[in-house]
């Protein structure tokens, strides 16, 4: 039997993935990107020298130990790149000169909120007792659970257990409620402020698996950034064989008989496959490519009224300085503000930058890249950018206003800045074709569908056969160990429907 073809749109992680996993099983893959390198949102940019990192601050899987570490290895994510991993998370200032270091090590970090805030003993071993129970829980992640038979069920919720009773109670309870719970002005404040932002209804769950993961050292960053990361996929992807089409964005899925048999690219060409992958934007998939034809009141009710990961203004800037003095972190560095910056028309009260001085790669030798982010609105954006002066122009001012903010904590540092840039929402879309320029889709909430947390979305679209969908738009939480999983589970469905054994293999 001659091998089948596949078709994936989009050249991101979860593409990739898709493309790996489908060459190992046999099949002849084809992938169309609309930008001219792999990696969607997994990417960086370069402006007069410096790389500005758009992704990664840690990542899901970099030690061996971790149950996801064998799904980077098999697609050659991590090949001779080197792992940084941070002793805190956070660095928390606060007036007066106190300073919450969110240490990496629970048992580093309960010493010192224990000494911070002695008064909150009770609370403090309640969450770091909750995070040493998640450093025991390993997600599934072998087997897509689409294909989950009722024993498979049955020994998911066995080995689940633990995780199961967490998830029941600590997604229902925000962060910022919990953050409430502190009796100390100073940490409950610094508490909401590094792990809450302007984020509401974030769940707890999430927050405590990500301190467990960085306990065990298994969410590094990996150096030299996301696109060199992103790249590593695309080289093992080539060496199986498959194809990648840049400069290449499909503008409309080919359907007969309601069956999906190929795409057409914005340039009119037409390209014929057995089965068609879209690991591109959940809204341009489906309402724009499409038509919105193969919808159900579930998928319209998820778009309609979308609860989404809020966009970003993401300001880079280059340095013409070190900072030596200040410790690497996964999250960076928070301080007050004597004067709130206003972006967007939104008032922030402190800044959040990141000191990559733990990635030599990104900047030339005595410089630096910082970053800066602030969650914003995309309508107020999208309305903006219809009077190109202005839009520039606040872009401007944010800069101006971000480096002020910057030299009042590094005294001389404006002098030394080098390069400015700012992306807005707007350059989202516009690079990845992401729905709202939300970069991670979905946002789970403690008050949200727990199906819908843990990721229970279709694959498939109702009335189309051999079309399938993965990314960020059907893994709700996002992040790139979903995305990777997402184009795996993919393929395992397909070997599935063809009845041939799911393989996998390591370069």
């Amino acid at each position: 039997m001659a091998e089948k073809s596949i078709i994936i749109i989009g050249g991101g992680i979860a593409g990739l993935s898709a493309g790996c996993y489908g060459q190992m099983n046999g099949y002849h893959t084809s992938i169309f990107e609309m930008h001219d390198k792999p990696g969607g949102v997994c990417t960086v940019w370069k402006r007069q020298g410096y790389t500005i990192d758009g992704c990664i601050h840690w990542l899901v899987g970099t030690n061996p130990a971790n149950n996801f570490y064998p799904i980077w290895k098999e697609l050659g994510a991590l090949t001779g790149q080197p792992i940084v991993n941070h002793d805190y998370f956070l660095l928390i200032e606060g007036k007066g000169g106190k300073v919450f270091k969110v240490y990496t090590d629970l048992d580093r970090l309960e010493q010192h909120m224990k000494e911070l805030s002695p008064e909150d003993k009770a609370v403090i071993e309640e969450l770091i007792g909750v995070a040493r129970k998640c450093t025991r829980v390993e997600m599934p992640v072998d087997k897509a659970p689409e294909l989950y038979s009722p024993i498979d069920g049955l020994k998911m919720m066995f080995k689940m257990f633990l995780f199961l009773r967490l998830m029941k109670k600590w997604s229902k309870i925000s962060t910022l409620d919990f953050s409430r719970r502190f009796k100390n002005p100073f940490l409950r404040e610094a508490f909401s402020a590094g792990f809450v932002g302007d984020i509401s209804g974030f769940p707890m769950l999430f927050m405590l698996m990500t301190l467990a993961w960085l306990d065990q050292k298994a969410a590094g960053y990996t150096v030299g950034g996301s696109l060199e990361f992103a790249r590593a996929i695309e080289r093992r992807y080539l060496s199986l064989g498959g194809e990648i089409n840049y400069k290449a964005p499909v503008a409309k899925g080919l359907v007969k008989n309601d069956r999906a048999v190929g795409v057409r690219l914005a340039d009119g060409s037409e390209h014929r496959g057995d089965i068609v992958i879209s690991a591109a934007d959940g809204h341009t998939t489906i309402f724009s490519m499409l038509g919105g034809k193969y919808i159900d009141n579930k998928i319209r009710g998820y778009y309609d009224k979308p609860s989404l990961f809020p966009p970003l203004v993401y300001v880079g800037l280059g340095v013409k300085r070190t900072f030596d003095d200040i410790p690497s972190s996964v999250g960076g560095l928070i301080f007050p503000l004597a004067k709130p910056l206003t972006i967007a028309g939104k008032k922030h009260q402190q800044l959040g930058v990141q000191i990559y001085n733990f990635d030599p790669t990104l900047a030339p030798k005595g410089k630096i890249v910082l970053r800066v982010m602030f969650n914003t609105d995309y309508d107020y954006w999208k309305k903006l950018s219809q009077e190109p002066e202005r839009y520039n122009a606040e872009k401007e001012h944010i800069a101006d206003q971000v480096v002020a903010a910057l030299d009042q904590r590094f005294p001389g540092l404006a002098a030394k800045v080098e390069m400015r840039d700012v992306a807005t929402p707007l350059s989202w879309e516009r690079y990845t074709g992401n729905w709202r320029g939300s970069y991670e889709g979905w946002l789970p909430t403690a008050q949200g569908d727990m199906a819908f947390l843990t990721g229970r979305m279709s694959k498939t679209l109702p009335g189309l056969d051999n079309f399938y969908m993965a990314g960020q738009w059907v893994e709700p939480g996002g992040g790139l160990p979903t995305a990777a999983m997402s184009g795996r589970n993919v393929t395992q469905i397909i070997c599935k429907q063809d009845k041939k054994p799911f393989v996998t293999t390591t370069p």
